[in-house]
């Protein structure tokens, strides 16, 4: 039987836990025509327990020279840059790299204020680091 895509996974990363899921939506765009929306990509990881963190919101616009999923050929989960690296974000190594990166930019997990960060800046050291096993910083 599938696992069901809307529930959320566990992570465990340097005895933290962490839950994770992955979301698809849309951007509207300032020309507001009929074709004026950007898919996008959200990644949320909440610390656990419930409470002890605010949420991580690393979120993929797509954009020139970068895509997001918004239909065939593309998975579901795959973000990248059309010539450069890219993730599948159902894959937890993916997700682990991505949250490693944000800790080493600085995120702190037990704030309790929601974050929202542009997951771009993060990709090409969570890509190298999930090629090479090397430390996102």
């Amino acid at each position: 039987m599938p696992r069901n895509p809307k529930k959320p996974r566990r992570l465990v990363a340097d005895g933290r836990t962490y839950l994770w899921s992955l979301r698809h939506g849309h951007s509207e765009l300032p020309d507001g025509g009929p074709t004026a929306r950007q898919c996008r990509q959200t990644l949320t990881l909440s610390p656990q327990p419930a409470g002890s963190g605010g949420p991580l919101r690393i979120v993929f616009v797509a954009g020139p020279g970068r895509y997001v999923p918004g239909g065939a050929p593309l998975g579901s989960g795959d973000v990248g840059y059309l010539r450069g690296p890219d993730l599948n974000l159902h894959e937890p190594g993916a997700v682990r790299a991505l949250l490693d990166a944000a800790l080493a930019g600085g995120w702190q997990p037990e704030d309790r204020r929601p974050v929202e960060l542009d997951g771009w800046p993060l990709l090409e050291a969570a890509a190298a680091a999930r090629a090479g096993g090397a430390d996102p910083a």
